[in-house]
């Protein structure tokens, strides 16, 4: 970022995105289902831009299964730059059928990080990609470090 950009939001393009997303391993799945929204965490791999996750019977491949929208956000912060990004994704969830596609989804990079087997795969085509970068603003850092050290006691005292 450009000094003259420091306060600003730096609207991100598709690439930039799509960049950001292949450099996390988790993000979150929002989902609704007969009008009560979920989010869950789950670990992903990016494949020929769309998002790919494994999933057992639950909320997230009845999700997946009733054709519905679903939202998908990744972010992150740098504390050493002040720097925080954030990417959404929104689009269709769909299992991941048929032997071939079988086969190509189980030869991605994607371990369940629990140890129950997740034999299904879900596919995130997004039909609207968008991210944000910008600044952390300096006093919120300082605010939240001083909150962190009187948590765990290394602020002042207090009386």
């Amino acid at each position: 970022m450009s000094p003259t950009r420091d306060l600003r939001t730096e609207v991100l393009s598709a690439e930039q995105c799509w960049a950001l997303l292949e450099t996390q391993v988790v993000g979150r799945l929002g989902i609704s289902i007969m009008n009560r929204p979920d989010i869950f965490p789950i670990n992903y791999v990016v494949d020929r831009h769309s998002i790919v996750f494994r999933s057992d019977e639950g909320t997230k491949l009845a999700a997946a299964l009733l054709g519905i929208a679903v939202a998908f956000e990744v972010d992150q912060y740098d504390p050493m730059a002040g720097v925080a990004w954030s990417v959404m994704a929104r689009g269709e969830a769909v299992e991941i059928e048929g032997l071939v596609n079988l086969f190509s989804a189980a030869d991605l990079p994607l371990f369940p990080w629990q140890s129950a087997p997740k034999q299904r795969f879900v596919r995130i085509t997004p039909q609207e990609l968008s991210g944000r970068r910008f600044r952390v603003n300096p006093a919120a850092i300082a605010g939240q470090a001083a909150y962190d050290a009187d948590r765990i006691g290394f602020g002042e005292a207090k009386s």
